[in-house]
């Protein structure tokens, strides 16, 4: 079932069930995934890759807006931020651990074959594209530099 067949199903169930934040950040979805589909073209389906880079890049947004809330002391609206990013994490696979994200690079540098920062752009793309969806670009940049320093 694709995700937005089960988007529109949980729109439904919040909708009966009265429960706002859901349904706020299940529209957020629904609407990233239409443009994102649009975008492509009307009648392509959007690959699962695809659907996974626009909820990363709705969390993405949501915590750039948090911060900035939360930094000018805006609970309400950093409450809304934080709530909406809850939901569309449920969507998202699982996350690795930092420990996890090392170990998996600490195998990737040794099957590129990587030795200074010089390799780092080797890398960080066979990172990227191994770990999408499961693991922050940040936080697997963070972590090239430190092993390969």
């Amino acid at each position: 079932m694709s995700l937005i067949t089960t988007i529109d199903q949980d729109i439904k169930q919040a909708m009966l069930a009265k429960q706002d934040v859901k349904l706020r950040g299940l529209r957020a979805i629904k609407s990233a995934l239409l443009l994102a589909r649009t975008e492509k073209g009307a009648s392509e389906e959007i690959s699962e890759e695809t659907e996974i880079k626009v909820l990363q890049k709705l969390i993405k947004q949501r915590k750039e807006s948090a911060d900035i809330y939360k930094a000018q002391n805006r609970e309400d609206l950093y409450k809304i931020e934080a709530e909406e990013m809850e939901v569309i994490e449920v969507y998202l696979p699982k996350q690795m651990d930092r420990a996890d994200i090392e170990a998996f690079i600490k195998d990737l540098i040794g099957r590129v074959g990587a030795t200074s920062v010089k390799d780092m752009g080797k890398v960080m793309g066979a990172a990227n594209k191994e770990l999408a969806g499961k693991a922050d670009g940040r936080t697997i940049s963070e972590v090239v530099k430190q092993l390969l320093a």
